[in-house]
């Protein structure tokens, strides 16, 4: 049976899909497969039984297949099934595999009539047939029974699309040979997924079924309603023949008999059956997988490329060699260092385009987040005034001095130097957390060790931890250093006479005008409902103004606010927001925009925010809490202050000014170094030198390399899947090599697809006489007979009516053969079973026609397709 390509191949392709399915792929390879379509009780159940030779799909009335079945057709010496849903199980009696396949169909679906497009995978294993793979769709409906759904048309065609619309299947397309071909609707779906009818194959069933007088000759011979890839006509068994369990072989070898005897088809015979079907596919499927062998091909390459790298460290590999551990040891520890050093330090390969690394942060909160720290400590200008004003007066004591006094200036300096203290030692804690959080990221790769990952994570945080407490003493006397001796000859320093002559007014350092600070987007979170509510903008910080756009092009500049008197304050967070907000406004209380007093700006994280704060303090934009100097007539109405007093605080406030600035510059440069030192390069040191010593001390190898479940189940699926792929792609090496395509039929005129879609088409049948042989009466089947069919004659117009059928006795009927648009006779409701010896329909056999009457010959062209 079959020819010997195909057979060598089928199992070549079935090794693929246990490759693959193994895996859980097997839908994703969109292997070649046959999808049979039909109508419901089209004749689709049993010519997939007489495939396998055996009653096994489920019976009944309305929609009884609602889940595509897969169906594998695999030769074996042995019989029988087995289904992927429970593989272990074999079924030898095919009653458990009807039953089982209304079970897994009800068990998806329910017992409501639904369908699913998930399908039951069932193989049978049998003597009796050839290599094949098929989909069983459900059968096309119309008018929705019972429980159905309304739009059960609807579903059943988008399933059936599912299916059919792959460029990898083969469509049989199965028609009742007593239904109109033109409007079939099995063939109306394959054309419009396969246009040029390259997968679509006609099936003809019911062949015993047509009236006396009628065959489908012209249609099996391609002829009158053209396929590219023609016909092939099946008779299968009746309902009454499945009910009375008539054997499958005995069904085809009827089958048989039936072409070898009926005039019509016996020139044909050895082309039409169940038995040419299987080898017509057969060969349609060996051609149709040898076109898909390449993109298949390609395909699977590419998922093999995407696995070499990882598989590659898999390569002979032992989970408990000894050797392998310690080289894994080794080798992991070795990375973490690296790893570590490249986020610190920046590197050019592995660049992290989504966050910033943590040498990036911690750059952030060495010249960003700090210095907005020590601005925010600045001391406050009211309470500076009256500090130094009763310095002043205390150092003088009951005399009134004459000259300033230098005591009054170091002791207020001092003051001011330890408050230094709390924004220092937050600088090293935010340092400590982002080198934390930069250990384990490089930690990750270590997730296939669990305890390598949780003792190396233990072992450097304590470490850093240990380096803490030496940073901040170091920090610590660093700024003792300062408080310990009062440099007046500093460079910077202004001195006693320059600060006579300082301006009152506060010397704000701006960046060069014009010069673009900072971009990016913001969200002005109070503007009210009314006028439209928060909306994001495109922001633009630049030396003197703040302005902002509807977008990143710049192009439709919404405001810009100038930045002179300009103060942020914090805002708290909403109570239904996930924003943070800041604030800007007016030290002059005027309208900062429109009728704001202040308008609020909201980013996504409160990182963001204390950037922006630092790049408006850039800008000169300083905290709330900065007082200006033109304040100073307020305050001194606060205290009493005679003019000699108030020249001399003015002189130490303006020396106390420059001193703290230069050492404000002074820690500013000397804290990143001293981190650095002490704690970033030292615990790099750490990892690079004495980290492997204290994981071994910490436990033993053996424990540190136990591989966690996961990794292993890992492993093997990769290894696995790498292993299926290459078997895969040597398997359509030898499909290529052992099979031989043959070529495409010549494309033929199926436009009558596209005619009977739009437009109704007369039904393809011949007129029956109104002329009956005496004492014989017209052959009317059927439960109801309706009125008679009009013929149309080539070339006439549909609206020219023929004489009725006749009720009594008249000559017996004969058929024209040049008339393809005539009217059809009535459809029997049961089979009109003919003896092979008197075929109907026979010229030679009929008498004449009388001489007054149209001459009429035997049919030639499929009649009964309605």
């Amino acid at each position: 049976m079959g020819n010997r390509g195909m057979e060598e191949l089928i199992p070549l392709v079935n090794k693929l899909q246990d490759a693959f399915s193994s895996i859980g792929q097997s839908c994703h390879l969109d292997l070649p497969q046959i999808a049979v379509v039909g109508g419901q009780s089209a004749g689709k159940s049993s010519v997939l039984e007489n495939f396998v030779g055996r009653d096994f799909l489920p019976r009944g009335s309305g929609i009884v297949t609602r889940r595509p079945l897969i169906l594998q057709l695999i030769f074996s010496k042995t019989e029988y099934a087995e289904f992927l849903h429970c593989k272990s199980k074999k079924f030898t009696d095919f009653d458990e595999v009807r039953q089982e396949i209304e079970a897994e169909t009800d068990r998806v679906t329910g017992t409501n009539k639904g369908i699913s497009p998930v399908p039951i995978n069932l193989r049978v294993y049998s003597p009796h047939v050839l290599n094949l793979t098929l989909i069983d769709l459900p059968g096309i409906t119309k008018v929705p029974v019972g429980d159905q759904p309304p739009d059960i048309e609807y579903q059943i065609k988008d399933m059936i699309l599912q299916f059919i619309s792959r460029e990898s299947s083969l469509i049989l397309a199965v028609t009742p040979a007593n239904m109109d071909l033109a409007n079939s609707d099995a063939l109306k779906l394959a054309k419009e997924v396969d246009p040029q009818g390259l997968r679509t194959i006609g099936v003809i069933t019911k062949l015993d079924l047509m009236d006396e007088g009628t065959d489908a000759r012209d249609v099996l011979e391609n002829k009158l309603l053209p396929l590219r890839r023609g016909y092939i006509g099946v008779v299968n068994r009746s309902q009454k023949d499945i009910e009375g369990k008539k054997d499958i072989r005995a069904a085809l070898a009827a089958e048989r008999k039936f072409f070898l005897s009926h005039p019509a088809y016996r020139h044909m015979a050895d082309r039409m059956g169940t038995p040419h079907l299987q080898k017509t596919l057969n060969q349609q499927l060996t051609n149709h997988i040898r076109e898909s062998l390449p993109a298949l091909r390609s395909k699977l390459q590419s998922q093999l490329l995407s696995l070499e790298k990882e598989v590659e460290e898999y390569k002979n590999f032992r989970p408990d060699d000894p050797t392998r551990k310690t080289k894994a040891l080794l080798q992991m520890v070795q990375q973490f260092g690296v790893d570590f050093e490249k986020r610190i330090e920046g590197s050019g390969d592995q660049v992290d385009t989504l966050e910033l690394s943590g040498g990036a942060r911690i750059n952030r909160i060495f010249h960003e987040r700090f210095p907005f720290e020590l601005v925010k400590m600045e001391f406050d200008e009211k309470d500076l005034r009256r500090e130094i004003s009763y310095a002043i007066k205390n150092i003088h004591g009951v005399r009134t001095g004459l000259f300033t006094p230098d005591l009054a200036f170091e002791a207020i300096v001092k003051k001011q130097v330890v408050k230094l203290k709390e924004p220092c030692l937050k600088c090293v804690d935010l340092v400590i957390q982002e080198l934390i959080n930069t250990v384990r990221q490089c930690t990750s790769k270590l997730s296939s060790y669990p305890r390598l990952r949780e003792e190396t994570e233990r072992i450097v945080t304590t470490y850093i931890r240990e380096r803490e407490g030496r940073t901040k003493d170091q920090i610590l006397l660093l700024i003792d250093i300062e408080q310990s001796y009062i440099n007046t000859n500093h460079e910077d320093f202004i001195g006693f006479a320059n600060a006579q002559q300082r301006s009152t007014q506060l010397n704000k350092k701006r960046a060069i005008p014009n010069q673009v600070i900072r971009r990016g987007w913001l969200t002005i979170n109070n503007i009210s409902l009314m006028k439209g509510g928060s909306k994001e903008y495109w922001f633009v910080l630049t030396a003197e103004s703040l302005s902002w756009y509807k977008d990143e092009e710049e192009k439709e500049k919404k405001y810009m606010l100038p930045l002179d008197n300009l103060k942020i304050r914090d805002v708290e967070k909403g109570f239904m927001s996930n924003k943070h907000v800041f604030a800007i406004f007016n030290t002059e209380q005027r309208n900062v925009y429109k009728d704001l007093r202040q308008i609020e700006l909201a980013c996504d994280s409160q990182e963001d925010v204390d950037s922006w704060k630092a790049s408006f303090l850039r800008a000169g934009v300083y905290p709330e809490k900065d007082q200006a100097e033109n304040e100073d007539g307020a305050q001194e109405n606060t205290f009493s202050m005679d003019p000699q007093l108030e020249r001399q605080v003015e002189t130490i406030r303006n020396l106390v000014d420059s001193y703290v600035a230069i050492i404000n510059k002074s820690i500013r440069d000397l804290m990143p170094k001293t981190i650095m030192h002490l704690m970033i390069n030292n615990t790099k040191a750490f990892i690079h030198h004495e980290l492997l010593a204290y994981l071994y001390s910490a436990a033993d190898q053996g424990s540190l390399m136990e591989e966690s479940a996961d990794q292993a189940q890992r492993r093997d699926d990769m290894l696995r899947m790498y292993h299926a792929l290459k078997e895969a792609l040597n398997i359509i090496g030898d499909i290529s090599t052992s099979t031989v395509s043959t070529p495409v039929p010549p494309p033929v005129d199926d436009t009558w697809l596209q005619t009977a879609s739009s437009h109704s088409p007369t039904p393809q049948r011949r007129p029956v006489s109104s002329v009956h042989p005496p004492g014989r009466p017209p052959a009317v089947r059927g439960p109801t007979p309706g009125p008679p069919l009009i013929p149309v004659p080539v070339g006439a117009a549909a609206a020219f009516s023929a004489p009725p059928i006749p009720s009594r006795p008249g000559p017996q009927s004969v058929f024209s053969n040049n008339d393809p648009f005539s009217a059809p006779p009535q459809i029997p409701s049961r089979p009109a079973r003919i003896p092979p010896g008197i075929p109907p329909g026979v010229p030679s056999r009929r008498p004449p026609a009388a001489p007054s009457r149209p001459t009429i010959i035997r049919p030639a062209e499929p009649s009964l397709l309605d």
